[in-house]
């Protein structure tokens, strides 16, 4: 638990296939293609030190921009973030990113955010859990408490909106109704709306794609009528490295007359397999 919450803070290192041409005013990335690689997977590294100001704004609410955060926390991973596809990464809004809900044993999701805003230039407004679930762990209901009151905090000084956790709780309809309105709200308010979305929710086995819950697809169709545009992400670990993999931004072409359960399989289905186009054939699950 403590891991997740001093997990999320510190400077960053990218090390790229290709090149790459956006620039981050802070702090500046540092290209190195070719520090070496010490074990098959990269060393997540969680500076204590570094956390105590964010833990401090848990405290007094104190806003504190993710983008920033997020780039210093890169400088800590080694042997760095492997950027592809740099010249799809959107100069500015509105776009909506979608990336893949990677998972592993000992792989901490957050990191999917942190490679995704740092490389990003502009702030993101992510869609993230309200709670960690803990399925099968003891002490899962004190745990998943305390989740939900960092997750509300950490919603407060990034400015992301939490929804309910995946899969979907039947208890939880009108919580889950009540946030998907705020998300939209946000999305209809802001000019120019960044919003980031893991359309499944939820980790898979193997860390692969899974089909997204029902209603995912009628949701990004609302989104989109203010982000315009969708930009398809992968994330996974090869080589040694946590790879970051850019596709080229696309609007999505929606055949007329689908009703309402037609219409959200159509979306979830063209947007979980855009975002297949950029994983590795082993990650690519039910769109293989």
């Amino acid at each position: 638990m403590f891991r997740h919450l001093f997990g999320l803070f510190p400077r960053s290192l990218v090390a790229s296939k290709s090149s790459y041409n956006t620039a981050i005013p802070f702090p500046k990335p540092i290209i190195d293609a070719h520090r070496p690689v010490i074990s098959s997977i990269p060393e997540y590294t969680f500076p204590i030190l570094p956390a105590t100001s964010v833990a401090g704004a848990l405290l007094s609410g104190k806003h504190r921009s993710f983008r920033r955060d997020a780039s210093r926390c890169l400088t800590y991973l080694r042997p760095g973030l492997r950027l592809c596809g740099a010249q799809h990464i959107p100069s500015s809004a509105p776009f909506l990113i979608t990336v893949n809900h990677y998972s592993r044993p000992g792989f901490n999701a957050v990191w999917i955010a942190f490679a995704v805003s740092a490389t990003v230039p502009v702030e993101i407004h992510w869609l993230i859990t309200s709670a960690w679930t803990f399925p099968g762990r003891r002490l899962r209901r004190p745990a998943r408490k305390i989740s939900e009151w960092v997750l509300y905090r950490l919603s407060i000084v990034y400015g992301f909106t939490p929804l309910p956790p995946m899969p979907p709780d039947p208890l939880e309809v009108q919580a889950r109704a009540l946030a998907v309105k705020r998300a939209l709200n946000y999305a209809r308010q802001t000019p120019a709306p960044a919003i980031g979305l893991a359309p499944e929710g939820q980790d898979a086995p193997g860390g692969r794609l899974c089909v997204p819950p029902a209603g995912v697809g009628r949701f990004i169709v609302q989104l989109l009528n203010h982000c315009q545009s969708v930009v398809p992400i992968g994330i996974f670990e090869e080589g040694g490295y946590l790879c970051a993999q850019f596709g080229a931004p696309y609007t999505l072409e929606i055949p007329p007359d689908l009703h309402h359960k037609q219409l959200d399989q159509y979306v979830s289905g063209q947007v979980m397999a855009a975002i297949a186009r950029e994983l590795p054939s082993h990650l690519r699950g039910e769109y293989e």
